[in-house]
């Protein structure tokens, strides 16, 4: 059962809806302001580095690179390639 989350293009408001199958027909309207003018927004992704079994921490370091000179680049401890 995906959690999909929807902005109102009237409005602002963020809601969610569950789709139990793609047969489903949802009803896409704003729950604030009942506009059907909305947008899907790419949902935050929720995850927790911290140290396993093996002790070590991940190793962050800063680049430079795009439009606003920062991006990051995340090495993780595990097997070397």
């Amino acid at each position: 059962m995906p959690i999909f989350e929807f902005r109102c293009l009237e409005c602002g408001n963020v809601f969610e809806k569950i789709f139990m199958n793609t047969d489903d027909k949802i009803d896409l309207t704003c729950p604030g302001c009942k506009s059907q003018t909305i947008e899907r927004m790419v949902s935050k992704t929720n995850y927790a580095i911290g140290v396993g079994p093996g002790g070590k921490q991940p190793k962050i370091s800063t680049n430079s690179c795009g439009p606003s000179n920062q991006c990051m680049t995340l090495e993780l401890p595990g097997p070397a390639k």
